[in-house]
């Protein structure tokens, strides 16, 4: 689907979803997956500790937005280096097994966990478990989250002259549903999630030779989506996290127009760059 689109308009703008489009990091990873965390891989006694580590990964640090089973794997190390928790003799599960299938695979979605286990691989059984029971989480406890302020507008402003993607590492039933939720469907023309790759992938295959060179933008909220632009030599534009309504407001007001007229490459865009890269540390503080 993604290598076989052809452009319809001059530009293409790929766009991340939760976090970026939407107000739902917050709710999803601590409402859904730190508590099926804790419960599927035993992690009760150092609950607190492995709410700080799952948050730092996915919500707090450079590594937010990446997909849920790198995330998973780094997690759990975090919490293994911890003190605190080999005070308390808590076993923390292994990653050996996920780190292989993570080093080979790269549709890092259930449906290519359900494969790999049916082929055998019967150590990743409790990983689907877990990623199972939070996509219905999610789906049970997160509806009624509208887009961020300045998004509808943005979008609006983009129909006449860009196709829009989305490009996302949320499972694409998901995805589907948050967009439809809230009537904005219909303005992607495709609606990528992690079962078509990683948000590099996305953007090679559906922007490839087929525009012109800074005719492509990326939004999102994560250095991962920073790292799918540079990848396939196309612009980024953040959201910073904590500043999602004002850097919304500044793309449609303003980031917009610099993308349409060729003059948002050189140091608009590290202006940019600098701010953003400023909210999100390396390393966690403990």
């Amino acid at each position: 689907m993604l290598r076989e689109f052809r452009p319809t308009k001059p530009f293409l703008v790929g766009i991340d979803s939760d976090g970026c489009v939407f107000d739902t990091m917050e709710i999803k990873h601590k409402e859904c997956f730190v508590p099926m965390f804790i419960k599927h891989f035993g992690l009760q006694a150092v609950s607190r500790f492995a709410r700080a580590a799952w948050e730092f990964v996915n919500l707090y640090s450079k590594s937010r937005g990446i997909n849920r089973f790198p995330a998973l794997s780094n997690t759990l190390n975090f919490l293994a280096a911890r003190p605190e928790v080999t005070a308390r003799a808590v076993q923390v599960p292994s990653t050996d097994a996920l780190d292989e299938w993570l080093s080979r695979e790269t549709r890092l979605s259930n449906q290519a966990l359900e494969e790999e286990i049916d082929r055998g691989n019967a150590e990743l059984a409790p990983v689907l478990a877990w990623s199972r029971e939070v996509n219905q989480m999610i789906e049970d406890i997160v509806h009624g989250v509208p887009p961020f302020p300045w998004v509808l507008e943005s979008l609006e402003a983009l129909m006449p002259v860009a196709d829009v993607v989305v490009v996302s590492q949320t499972p694409t039933d998901a995805l589907q549903r948050e967009w439809s939720e809230h009537r904005i469907s219909r303005y992607a023309q495709i609606i990528a999630g992690q079962e078509l790759g990683t948000k590099t992938q996305h953007l090679k295959l559906v922007a490839g030779n087929k525009y012109e060179p800074r005719h492509v933008l990326m939004i999102g909220d994560a250095p991962s989506d920073f790292k799918a632009a540079k990848t396939n030599s196309a612009l980024f534009y953040p959201i910073v996290p904590w500043q999602e309504e004002q850097s919304w407001a500044r793309f449609q007001q303003e980031g917009l127009n610099r993308f349409l007229s060729d003059s948002f490459a050189g140091e608009y865009e590290a202006a940019l760059l600098q701010e953003f890269n400023a909210t999100l540390p390396d390393k966690p503080a403990w």
